[in-house]
């Protein structure tokens, strides 16, 4: 199989598939990160501290791929224009894994001709190293939803693969996204606003205020959502991933534009046809947007 991306999410995905046993072809863009790829092969520092090490095959290109038996897509969202003629080009029975944040991709991906389109939402802590290491910095489900297609690749993946990167499928596509979208928005705007880790939230009394308040516009706005995304799994998430930075934050670090309009502009777009403005989550939102826009101005 293929996995698309090399960011922290595509290399911490490609470790355990390869370590699996699935021969793993990583799609990257740089020739020198494909280069080191090949000749080192790929190593993953655990949580726990052990390490391992996986041979892949990385290459620049996906032209000249033979015939996969999946594709995993593990870029971000702004980067999937620049890939989804090439992945229009592929042929219709191989599967498609979009592994992306938030919901803008959802429709966009099932305009694809592939027969079998899944989704996935993850809640594991990863982080690159180096252009061969990836950090595994927390344990997480991987949800995997199929919106189209044959569930059968899926279950395989679900045997196969070590316990330390649990798979499970879900029902609901569409749901299990914006499920995600809700937890990301409950976290990722105010550590990227405050500059803190995830366990910030719960260890100050302050911000956990903020959070509560998130979640009660949250739940005014979309009935049935406390029963689904309960209180204890926003706090649940942020204790297990205490020490890790938040995607957003990460992004805002290291001056790249981040995901908050496709997870929490998304939110907030779905949140107005129901009639709700979710005025400090809005207000979140627009600060992202502020820093971002003062950053590209300096």
């Amino acid at each position: 199989m293929v996995v698309i991306g090399a960011g922290a999410v595509g290399m911490l995905t490609t470790s355990f598939l390869a370590e699996a046993g699935i021969h793993v072809t990583v799609a990257v863009r740089r020739p020198e990160q494909a280069q080191e790829l090949n000749k080192v092969g790929l190593r993953r520092v655990n949580f726990d501290g052990t390490k391992t090490r996986s041979k892949v095959v990385a290459t620049t290109s996906l032209s000249t791929l033979p015939h996969q038996n999946l594709a995993v897509i593990a870029v971000k969202y702004g980067q999937l224009h620049t890939i989804y003629e090439e992945l229009s080009a592929l042929p219709k029975d191989i599967p498609l894994l979009f592994m992306q944040n938030g919901l803008a991709h959802y429709e966009e991906a099932l305009k694809l001709q592939q027969e079998t389109i899944a989704f996935s939402s993850i809640a594991f802590g990863a982080q690159v190293e180096n252009n061969t290491t990836v950090l595994h910095r927390g344990q997480g489900m991987c949800k995997i939803a199929i919106a189209r297609g044959d569930k059968t690749l899926f279950l395989r993946l679900q045997q196969m693969v070590n316990p330390a990167f649990p798979i499970t499928l879900a029902q609901n596509a569409e749901r299990m996204l914006f499920e995600k979208a809700v937890l990301n928005s409950l976290i990722n705007p105010l550590t990227s606003i405050l500059q803190v880790k995830n366990g910030e939230l719960l260890t100050n009394k302050q911000t956990f205020l903020l959070v509560q308040t998130l979640y009660k516009e949250l739940i005014d706005a979309f009935p049935g959502l406390e029963s689904t995304v309960p209180f204890s799994d926003v706090v649940a998430l942020c204790e297990k991933t205490a020490a890790n930075t938040s995607s957003m934050l990460a992004d805002r670090l290291n001056g790249r534009k981040s995901e908050i309009d496709t997870i929490v502009g998304a939110v907030l777009r779905k949140a107005l046809n129901n009639g709700h403005t979710l005025p400090t989550l809005r207000t979140f939102y627009h600060q992202v947007l502020a820093i971002e826009e003062s950053g590209e101005r300096n």
